[in-house]
């Protein structure tokens, strides 16, 4: 089965949920397709809200939400990191040039994820993101470079337009043929999508 992840590396969902759903996906031989996005241009279509517009009720819930799901989880998150929120646009791009590259993206979007909820590192400094990508076991400085082509940038805008078009609203997006799955507490149902083929 292909499934479509639409994911923001700025997220702490994505974050919570990436490493489970590259288990699951790989446990039952499902190919996917990492699609970073910009969360940005989605909330404006889908009438979501970045964190600090959203109202008081909602951000004190969403503390609890995080914290309960860390704990469960056994993953370090900083419920406040001192990069967020930040510009993810240039991690985005160095995943889909991993991927155009031929490398699998799995890592770096995982140590990408790390370096904003557990380590208090900024996405949108050029030379965090070349140790990220190098701690990472990538060769960092090709991969910067391959991040400039034009042709990743134009992948990021097709990722995002196309979550605006299958009517995705927030990451992380779990799609599999026409059907959504939105959320990291949504792997449960992922699963057995998978299992009934």
């Amino acid at each position: 089965m292909v499934i479509d992840y639409f994911l923001a590396l700025s997220s702490p969902y994505t974050y919570m949920g990436h490493q489970r759903f590259e288990a699951l996906a790989a446990r039952y031989g499902a190919m996917v397709n990492h699609k970073p996005a910009q969360m940005a241009k989605v909330f404006a279509v889908s009438g979501g809200l970045p964190v600090k517009q959203r109202p008081v009720q909602r951000q004190a819930y969403r503390f609890q939400e995080l914290r309960r799901w860390s704990e469960y989880l056994g993953l370090p998150l900083n419920l406040e990191p001192r990069h967020f929120p930040v510009d993810d646009s240039a991690a985005a791009r160095l995943v889909i040039a991993a991927r155009q590259r031929g490398e699998a993206p799995g890592r770096i979007i995982g140590a990408c994820l790390r370096a904003v909820w557990a380590e208090e590192r900024d996405l949108a400094d050029a030379e965090t993101l070349r140790t990220i990508a190098r701690d990472a076991g990538y060769d960092a400085d090709a991969l910067l470079a391959a991040a400039a082509d034009p042709a990743v940038q134009a992948e990021y805008d097709a990722n995002t337009a196309e979550a605006i078009e299958r009517q995705v609203f927030g990451a992380p997006t779990y799609a599999i043929g026409e059907e959504l799955f939105w959320g990291q507490d949504r792997l449960e149902f992922v699963e057995r999508k998978l299992q009934r083929g």
